[in-house]
């Protein structure tokens, strides 16, 4: 009741933090929370001062008692203590008792009612003791609670019941409510006041007030008998949720829709019965003399969180649920007549009967009054004092005055849509808010009838609120401005409101949201065509959700007050003396930033962020500070001007102020019951003892107390709470809040008496202009963020001189970025607006606004010069809040100066204030340019103005002094140049026409580089301007002049690079500005890039590094520039003009042009991997043809010279089945070559002319061999040879196509069946004709030596080689780091690393140990694609591939295939002898490291090839090389291998199949092996069993398994190593069995080694042999691998020849 836990941070969170250590500006003892208290205002008083050991935080006072809360967290009481019944029931105020039942807990917050107190602790939990006759202790069956109890809040929504945490009390006479830490209310005790959803009282346990559920709720407060909250206004999203549509409790439906023929009427009128609370008699009392506080409840229009309250039916709009819905009935003439209605229709009933009596004539069992009470109640209204005020309205022509507060629409002869004409009292008009539940609803419903987006309702005003004096503050002075009120109808989402104070601030819903009346009937077309008339202003002036960044560290100032509960005195402000049941909210204080709400016995405060206190309730004593009338209303204090209230306390029937006043001490105001000593013991109600006062009346102590810091008020006491200032640090901080509270009153009184008006003028648009209006409205919004951010600081920096009074709370140190940006941004708005001319064309409409005599612009604008225009006026006004950042910087650094100057606050301060300062001389400098450049374009010649002209361009010089001209120019021109902050313009005229430049050429800054040219060799003072597409040379005047312009350009391209506009710092950046840069350029001049826009990075006036360009016809090149042109790693996309696709290039770029590798994919659907030179393919490619997501019809890979097909190629063409590999000339067959089909038909020849043409053999599939002249493809002409299969043979001329028919001219041979001579003599010997294996892909190869730096192969050096290869890894690391896609592992990025260095790092012979280091290097270097070797290793697997698989697996292919590998072989080990001189030759022999028993452990380690021992290692290219080559090319060579074995393959395998059939012993037997070597017994699953007759496939068994694997590996050598293996394991085998030593012979091993292949079951053996023997290492032919091949390669002969019985 009678106090207040003031502002919105969580009073808790407050407590808990002052128990810190002090701030060193303070005493903790007697200088800080002094307590003075006194009673009443005569001169005499003198406040007593209540002596603790501690500082007092909080005070709370009830009718005869207190409650103390001092630092530590102890409570103490004095006063009367009517429930302490065997205590002490009264202690002097002086001499306080401590409440020991509290101790041991930490309280952080304590409230006192009437007669019951309160207290919260640190962990949330509630405390209450008192009275408890109502419940308003919350303990049941207790009538008093002698000591503090803990009471329990508890949710019973959730199982089990959660206890709430509360963070503060408010305590009225018969009730208590608690703000939870979710900032939702919590009631118990007795009365309406609770806003309970009950009928049944008292209410022993806290329940939630659900009517606020889903509200943000920043503070409660408590009258006697009725309760206020303060309440964060709803985010606008949620304010725009639908709303339900069926009432919460009767389940009926709210809104009903009747679609007449040319029409839509919309009814709200819902009456819910369930909503309202009988008396016990069934009638409703009309106590006399008061307004009737009818006991109703009104119905929820939606559930928990939709707003409520009483009414009844007809008699009292407001009372109603949706209260006071406007009607406006549109007739057919488009007149527009306005009604209000209650939302309860008589008993319910339908919007077109005439609204009557309810439930009849005059049934007296109704609830309700009847006509003849409601008429009685009318008149008495009538005659009373509350009637005399009268507000005009005007609407569409009919002027109208509005209804009283009572209107009879329910008496029978009113007619409905007709307007009566009676006084009004408590509404101000009636056309407030129709309520936005029926907005919303009426919105949905339109759109269901397409009306929504042409309706877009705007209201006309309405008249000023009756009895302010010259309009409400905030109004607009003088002439019809005053008569504009605008209905709000941004109504914050789904609570309904009373109404009452009406004049808006804001229209901004307006725009956003169609809005319309509750009842709208006959919506004509001609309605739809106003309605949908554009809006005058658009600009909101509340920053919607504040500053983004500002989040929660400042308090909300967009609040609106809820009240609740008894209103007889008007205590509830909604302008009627009726009660509500439920939370209302006071609609008209919605938009005044209320920032702390105190609620007296019987009259309730409000105190606003702009230092206003609004009073309302009972004025018995003058307490409301003003005697306007009627009193139920919230109305301003009438205090003086000047005069900033920030705290407030309301008593039984006295205020309380708190203010601001001449000099920085706080000052305190009282208003209500004068307290005269002899009477002070005079029951209260006796009032004779009793004065009043007329307005708020300064208390003459207040000097004394010291820095007071909260005032708090009760009964008949009041309390102050006070600091000493010791350091000077309590006066600072007082000062710092103070002027930032007189800072914002005068930006609040700018945006409210200036801006608004200005903005609302008619003649704004044509007088400024569509650019200018724009640049306004941005000043406008930019000024309300600033104003509003400034009002969020002073609200908080009030609370903290309420609580922690400490320098960490500083907002503006910790976050000063929001504040600098804030400056900064509505700086550049203003400047931009007076660079434009706004404020010359703005000065017309301001006059006429104005007047002549412009005394309040000149007040405002603080300017004492006399006849000042009007424009700089303007200037000057909004330009003022600059000075308050020189303020900030004084007052931090006074701060500063309290602390020491080592510790860490004087160092915060010192920082801030710094910022600060350097910000206003930005800003101050900022102001000069804007000017500067202003005046420059009013004299500025020629019609370049519009073009140049734009609003963030600032002037920095310019040559029109003739300081500055171009070098050889012509006789006759003139150049004038000038600098702008963002580009240097070059004019140019003719002499003849001085005034007028021809022509002019805009050098964005960005792309601008400066530098002097020397002095010393010419007498002129020259700068070399270079820009991306022209390079020429200024002359200055004079050395001085020359600098001046260097220097400012310099510093323009800087501030222009780094975007110095915005930042704080200004001048005194680096000198140079980076000759290398990132920025944005289009092309005017060059040829290539005409018009094309580069975006990236530059160095000196050319693209340079990462970049973008784009071209007008669509091109894209994306990628690394270099000295202006692409070059390096690059992407071009570019459109095809004949389909409607891209050609797509990806690769490397040099000097502009494609050259490198890349991947081109054309827009035909052809794709070409490989080199390019000269944007053309060269070198080694592939390029895959056919149309787009098809197989490839045909596929080249091969060498490509100029863009053609040239050298070695092979080209498969998957639809004719055949593949030709050998030689090219542009892009055909030339040279020899070799074709095979997949019909088995294999030629090898001459071609010419892309045909078969010249020698060549031709053989078929079954061998049939032609050789001989062709002429053109398959198709024979000439002389030739023709061979049957069988051996028989054509000699002649032959001609005609193979397959269909030959003419032959000629012999025809049967050789003779013995003549074996000649049938050797006939052979084919094939790959004569073919392409020289050495000849191809030599284009691979010569890209391999060209990536290490070599001309031609093995010509050049060896370091230059290495470096290469380091530059290439690294390049490849950088690009995979900056492609995230792309990116490498850990253990990837090692291996690169690795390779970037030589192995072999000293020079001399090879050893062991460094053979070994290279071997290791080449397996890694050819692991990765990124090194050279790796890459030509992976090219030559593609060709390898791509030349035998598919068609090219044919077995006439083998020999070449085999030869293939070998050259290649030669070939990379030519590149490893490069790479790493000092390896021997191939077949060099390399020593053997010392007879060390460990060296040779780890060689062997080392090694993966065993080889026969040596004296030394023998070096050769396949020892080295094939392990790493042959594993890639396995697959295909091993089916070429099947393929030619297959026959002796096949016989093979069929004499393994049946030989296998026997059992061991028998098969034994059948070789031949000697009795002694036939295992008698064999490991069987680890037990040794005896071999028996039947037994098979045990013996020699781990022999058998170890051969089995010679398929599973893939070098000769590691081939042989098995084979030693297998060897090996027999000789193990047979040694156990014999048990002596032994020495194989040939005779004795081979018929056990046969026996071992037999069963080893190997399906290509033969495939293997000839692999072996093909590609074996000729070293190892004669040493005991050798031997051992030999006798595998026997078994093999010998299986095939087995003759079986």
């Amino acid at each position: 009741m009678h106090q207040h836990c003031h502002g919105q941070i969580s009073v808790m969170e407050s407590q808990r933090k002052r128990y810190a250590a002090p701030s060193s500006g303070e005493d903790s003892s007697g200088e800080r929370g002094s307590l003075h208290t006194w009673k009443g205002y005569s001169c005499s008083v003198t406040p007593e001062r209540v002596l603790l050991s501690r500082p007092v935080l909080q005070a709370a006072l009830g009718t005869r008692h207190g409650v103390l809360l001092v630092e530590g967290g102890q409570v103490y009481s004095f006063g009367e203590f009517r429930w302490k019944q065997s205590q002490v029931s009264e202690v002097g105020p002086l001499k306080p008792v401590l409440e020991s039942a509290l101790s041991g807990q930490c309280v952080v917050a304590v409230a006192a009612g009437s007669f019951h107190s309160g207290a919260v602790t640190e962990d949330g939990g509630v405390h209450m003791w008192g009275e408890n006759s109502f419940g308003q202790c919350g303990l049941s069956s207790l009538t008093v609670v002698p000591n503090p109890t803990p009471v329990a809040v508890l949710d019973p929504d959730t199982s089990p019941p959660h206890t709430i945490r509360v963070l503060e009390l408010a305590c009225g006479e018969q009730h208590s409510l608690a703000l939870s830490a979710q900032h939702e209310v919590w009631a118990w005790g007795s009365g309406c006041q609770l806003g309970l959803v009950t009928t049944i009282f008292p209410v022993w346990k806290p329940q939630k007030v659900e009517h606020l559920a889903g509200r943000h709720v920043l503070q409660v407060a408590c009258g006697a008998f009725h309760s206020l909250a303060l309440v964060r206004c709803l985010p606008p999203q949620e304010a725009r949720r639908p709303l339900p549509d069926k009432c919460g409790q009767c389940n009926q439906l709210l809104y009903t829709m009747t679609d007449k023929e040319d029409h839509v009427i919309i009814s709200d009128s819902h009456y819910c019965p369930l909503g309202v609370e009988l008396l016990a008699d069934g009638e409703a009392r009309l106590e006399p003399g008061r307004s009737p506080p009818l006991r109703l409840r009104g119905s929820p229009s939606e559930p928990l969180s939709s707003h409520t309250s009483a009414s009844a039916p007809g008699l009292h709009p407001s009372i109603t649920d949706h209260t006071d819905y406007e009607r406006r009935t549109v007739a057919q003439n488009g007149e527009i007549l306005t009604t209000t209605d209650s939302d309860i229709s008589a008993a319910g009933t339908d919007s077109d009967r005439t609204v009557g009596g309810v439930g009849g004539a005059g049934s007296q069992n109704s609830p309700y009054p009847d006509d003849q009470a409601v008429k009685e109640y009318l008149k008495k209204l009538s005659d009373t004092s509350l009637a005399e005020e009268t507000a005009k309205m005007t609407i569409a022509g009919a002027s109208f005055q509005p209804p009283a507060d009572s209107l009879d629409l329910l008496t029978s002869d009113l007619l409905p849509g007709v307007m009566p004409v009676t006084t009004s009292s408590a509404l101000n008009s009636l056309v407030s808010s129709c309520a936005s539940a029926v907005a919303e609803r009426v919105v949905s419903t339109c759109e269901a009838l397409s009306l929504k987006k042409r309706i877009n309702c705007y209201y006309p005003g309405v008249g000023g609120v009756a009895g302010a004096p010259g309009g409400v503050p905030g109004g607009f002075p003088g002439g019809p401005a005053e008569e504009r009120v605008r209905l709000e109808e941004s109504m914050q989402g789904k609570k309904s409101c009373s109404t009452g104070d009406i004049r808006e601030e804001e229209a901004e819903g307006l725009s956003r949201r169609l809005s319309l009346p509750g009842l709208l009937s006959q919506v004509s077309p001609r309605l739809l065509r106003r309605a949908s008339r554009p809006r005058v202003r658009a600009v909101p002036l509340t920053p919607v959700g504040g500053l983004p960044e500002a989040g929660e560290l400042l308090p909300s100032l967009q609040t609106e007050v809820w009240s609740w509960g008894r209103g007889e005195e008007g205590q509830l402000g909604h302008g009627d003396n009726l009660p509500r049941l439920q939370p209302l909210c006071i609609k008209c204080l919605s938009s005044k930033e209320v920032v702390l709400v105190a609620a007296g016995a019987h009259h309730s405060l409000a105190l606003t962020a702009q230092s206003q206190v609004f009073s309302w309730g009972s004025n018995s004593s003058g307490q409301l500070g003003h005697m306007a009338c009627p009193t139920t209303i919230p109305r301003l204090a009438k205090l003086s001007e000047g005069i900033r209230v920030w705290d407030v306390g309301a008593g039984a029937q006295h205020t309380l102020l708190l203010a601001d006043g001449d000099c920085y001490q706080p000052i305190l105001y009282y208003s209500g019951q004068q307290v005269r000593e002899a009477a002070q013991d005079a029951p209260q109600d006796q009032t004779e003892g009793y004065s009043y006062t007329q307005q708020p009346v300064l208390l003459p102590f207040c000097m004394n107390l010291g820095y007071v810091s909260g005032v708090f008020a009760g009964g008949q006491s009041c309390v102050a709470l006070a600091d000493r200032n010791v350091t000077g640090f309590i006066a600072s901080l007082h000062e710092l809040a103070a002027a930032e509270r007189k800072f914002y009153c005068k930006l609040s009184s700018v945006k409210n008496q200036i801006l608004r008006p200005l903005l609302d003028l008619e003649s704004l648009g044509t007088a400024l202009g569509p650019a200018s209006t724009v640049l306004l409205q941005s000043l406008a919004r930019c000024y309300c963020r600033l104003c509003h951010l400034t009002g969020q600081h002073s609200a908080l920096l009030t609370a903290n001189l309420r609580r922690r009074r400490e320098v960490k709370s500083l907002v503006m140190l910790e976050h000063a970025s929001i504040f600098l940006d804030t400056y900064n941004e509505y700086c550049c708005s203003v400047g931009n607006f007076l660079v434009m001319g706004g404020f010359q064309a703005l000065a017309k409409p301001s006059l006429d606004f104005f007047g002549k005599c412009p005394e309040l612009l000149q007040r405002l604008a603080e300017s004492s010069e006399e006849n000042i225009p009007l424009s700089d006026l303007l200037v000057a006004l909004f330009y003022l809040p600059m000075r308050h950042l020189h303020e900030y910087g004084r007052l931090l650094l006074k701060l500063g100066t309290c602390f020491e100057v080592s510790s860490v606050d004087y160092q915060k301060l010192q920082d801030g204030c710094s910022k600060f300062e350097a910000l206003a001389l930005h800003l101050k400098r900022r102001r000069k340019e804007a000017e500067y450049t202003y005046h420059f374009w009013k004299s500025f010649p020629g019609k370049m103005t519009d073009s140049l002209r734009k609003p963030p361009r600032r002037l920095i010089c310019e040559s029109s002094n003739k300081a500055l001209t171009l070098q050889n120019s012509g006789r006759f021109s003139v150049n004038w140049f000038i600098l702008f902050n963002d580009a240097l313009v070059h004019a140019q005229g003719v002499v003849p026409y001085k005034s007028l430049f021809s022509t002019h050429h805009v050098f964005p800054l960005a792309t601008l580089w400066v530098e002097p040219i020397p002095e010393e060799n010419t007498d002129l003072y020259g700068l070399k301007v270079i820009s991306p597409e022209e390079t020429f040379t200024l002359l200055a005047c004079s050395s001085m002049e020359k600098a001046k312009w260097l220097r400012s350009i310099k510093q323009a391209v800087d501030q222009a690079m780094s975007g110095a506009g915005q930042s704080g710092s200004g001048a005194g950046q680096r000198a140079e500005p980076p000759i290398s840069r990132t920025a944005s350029y289009t092309f005017y001049k060059d040829s290539r890039l005409k018009e094309a826009t580069y975006e990236g990075r530059w160095l000196a006036g050319k693209p340079n590094g990462r970049g973008m360009v784009k071209w007008l016809d669509g091109r894209i090149y994306t990628g690394t520039f270099k000295n202006g042109l692409e070059d390096g790693f690059g992407d071009y996309v570019m459109p095809s003009k004949t389909l409607n696709l891209n050609d797509h290039y990806q690769g490397h770029w040099k000097e502009g042009k494609m050259h490198g590798i890349g991947t081109y994919k054309y827009a035909t659907g052809e794709l070409y991997e490989g080199s390019f030179q000269d944007n053309m393919r060269h070198g080694h490619g592939m390029l895959r043809s056919g149309t787009l997501n098809s197989s490839s019809p045909s596929v080249f890979i091969g060498q490509w010279v100029h863009d053609k097909k040239t050298g070695y190629g092979v080209f498969d063409d998957i639809t004719r089945g055949e593949k030709y590999m050998g030689m090219w000339q542009d892009d055909q067959r030339q040279g020899t070559g070799v074709i095979v089909t997949q019909f088995g038909l294999y030629y090898e020849g001459a071609f010419n002319n892309n045909k078969m043409q010249g020698t060549g053999v031709l053989l078929s599939e079954d061998n049939t061999t032609y050789e001989g002249e062709f002429s053109e493809d398959w198709t024979l002409n000439g002389k030739g040879v023709l061979t049957m299969a069988n051996g028989d043979y054509f000699e002649g001329t032959f001609t005609g196509e193979w397959g269909s028919g030959l003419k032959v001219t000629g012999s025809f041979f049967k050789p003779n069946l013995y003549d074996s001579d000649g049938d050797k003599g006939r052979a084919v010997k094939l790959g004569r004709l073919a392409v020289r294996p050495e000849e191809k892909w030599r284009a691979v190869f010569e890209e391999c030596w060209m990536r290490l730096g070599c001309e031609a192969p093995g010509q050049g050096e060896n370091q230059r080689a290495w470096e290469n290869i380091a530059v290439a890894l690294t390049t490849s690391r950088r690009q995979h780091r900056d492609c995230p896609e792309m990116n490498l592992s850990q253990s990837h990025n090692r291996t690169l690393e690795s390779l970037e260095f030589n192995p072999q790092q000293h020079v001399g012979p090879v050893t062991m140990e460094k053979y070994d280091r290279i071997r290791h290097y080449l397996i890694k270097a050819c692991d990765t694609p990124l090194h050279p070797l790796g890459r030509l290793m992976e090219t030559l697997v593609a060709v390898y591939r791509m030349t035998y698989v598919g068609v090219g697996a044919n077995r006439r292919l083998l020999l070449q295939a085999v030869n293939e590998i070998m050259s290649y072989l030669a070939r990379i080990f030519q590149l490893v002898r490069f790479l790493f001189p000092d390896l021997p030759e191939e077949g060099g022999v390399i020593p053997e490291p010392s007879s060390d028993p460990q060296d040779k452990k780890d060689s062997n380690c080392a090694d993966t090839q065993l080889e026969s021992p040596k004296p030394g290692r023998v070096v050769s290219s396949s020892s080295l090389l094939l392990p790493v080559l042959l594993p890639r090319l396995y697959p295909p060579l091993f089916t070429l291998y099947a393929l030619e074995k297959e026959r002796e393959d096949n016989v093979y395998w069929e004499c393994v199949l049946r030989l296998n059939k026997q059992p061991d012993m028998a098969l034994l037997a059948f070789l031949g092996v000697q009795h002694k070597f036939w295992p008698v017994s064999v490991p069987v699953l680890g037990e040794r069993t005896e071999v028996v007759s039947s037994t098979k496939d045990a013996c020699f068994a781990s022999a058998t398994e170890t051969l089995q694997q010679i398929s599973t590996t893939f070098t000769p050598s590691d081939k042989l190593q098995v084979i030693q293996l297998t060897f090996e394991e027999i000789t193990k085998e047979v040694v156990s069995s014999l048990e002596d030593s032994f020495l194989w012979s040939m005779d004795d091993l081979f018929p056990v080694f046969l026996y071992v292949v037999l069963r080893a079951r190997i399906r290509n053996l033969g495939s293997e042999v000839s692999l072996i023997e093909d590609l074996m290492d000729p070293c190892v032919q004669h040493g005991e691998h050798g031997i051992m091949f030999t006798t595998l390669k026997a078994c093999y002969y010998q299986i095939q020849h087995e003759k079986t019985t």
